[in-house]
């Protein structure tokens, strides 16, 4: 099994609208724009796509690393695409890819279509307990003439969040001609070659140098405490940055963090039993510390029960906890242990 860097983590959303669904024409107005919503039973939950998650990702990692390159995106009538090219750029090597594309070759077309399943994966941002978002209304006056009135939603709830990299993927590309694992063509190789690239055996992934793979696993982790991004920001400016977040390195693909916010008469809470029982059930998976940042003034309900568990020295892992910043920062300089050489 290839190790996966894991987290948990809980953005504090008090008066947001970060990812809205646009307007709704059902409504009694024409002029109102809702919030993306989901139901479980009879409960709303306001939610952010993954999509737009990974999108203030990919944007903070290009504004914030000097080094970090994100590819340019081209368009071809109604398809939209990125350069499908790794090893310049550190997003297509991180957040995947699928350029579609075909040229003739003679009498014959050849299909040329790559595909990168992104190594970091993650969830929708939902909300850890039920809430209706709240209609506002607003007008437009400043013109001549009758106001403009209008409506938009927002909410007040702290919103989960899982994510996984997988490490060993990192700067890692297959070029076997197989639905998944054609990730570049074969006229690709040279430039990874040109890039320090090498290849074990013949139907052998190539892979990027160690330091290349291990700055950009850092990064993508370093981006979590100054991500920004969000609808609605002129109004209702949100900080996204994790408020709780617990990370690891699993061997294995799985997500045994994902089940440890639970809701308790409507109101959400983490439930340190789970995560001790987590950590029991996966000790001999865990390849590393068990990481808990809380910024404080958020849940500071959790601070002695915290304290006390990264205390407890009869875990089978070691408990590393603080801030935010810190324990990322920690697990960030541990990540070189988990990148091995090109093999």
């Amino acid at each position: 099994m290839s190790k996966h860097l894991i987290g948990l983590t809980l953005i504090d959303a008090p008066h947001s609208a970060l990812n809205n669904a646009g307007e709704d024409t059902s409504e009694r107005t024409e002029n109102i724009v809702k919030v993306k919503t989901l139901r479980k039973g009879r409960n709303t939950y306001p939610y952010v796509s993954g999509q737009a998650w990974r999108n203030w990702w990919r944007t903070t990692l290009e504004h914030e690393f000097d080094e970090w390159n994100n590819s340019p995106i081209e368009r071809e009538k109604k398809i939209a695409f990125t350069a499908a090219d790794p090893v310049t750029y550190d997003d297509d090597d991180v957040f995947g890819y699928m350029r579609a594309q075909s040229e003739m070759q003679g009498k014959k077309r050849v299909n040329l279509t790559v595909t990168r399943l992104s190594p970091l994966k993650c969830s929708p941002l939902i909300a850890i307990e039920h809430q209706i978002p709240t209609n506002d209304f607003g007008v437009m006056a400043r013109q001549e003439g009758d106001p403009v009135p209008y409506e938009h939603q927002f909410y007040s709830c702290v919103l989960q969040g899982i994510f996984s990299l997988d490490l060993a993927a990192v700067g890692t590309f297959s070029h076997i001609n197989k639905t998944g694992y054609l990730n570049i063509a074969e006229s690709y190789v040279p430039k990874i070659q040109d890039a320090g690239g090498t290849q074990s055996g013949e139907k052998s992934p190539w892979v990027l140098p160690r330091e290349i793979r291990l700055r950009r696993c850092q990064q993508t982790l370093e981006a979590l405490p100054i991500l920004s991004g969000g609808a609605k920001l002129t109004s209702h400016l949100t900080d996204v940055t994790p408020k709780l977040i617990i990370l690891s390195v699993l061997d294995g693909g799985n997500h045994p963090f994902m089940n440890l916010m639970v809701e308790d008469n409507g109101e959400g809470k983490l439930s340190i039993n789970a995560l001790q029982e987590v950590i029991w059930d996966y000790g001999d998976r865990f390849c590393d510390a068990i990481y808990i940042g809380r910024r404080s003034g958020f849940m500071d309900e959790l601070d002695e029960d915290l304290s006390s568990f990264a205390d407890n020295t009869d875990l089978p892992s070691e408990i590393v906890y603080g801030s935010p910043n810190v324990v990322i920062s920690k697990l960030s300089e541990k990540l070189e242990t988990h990148i091995g050489d090109a093999s």
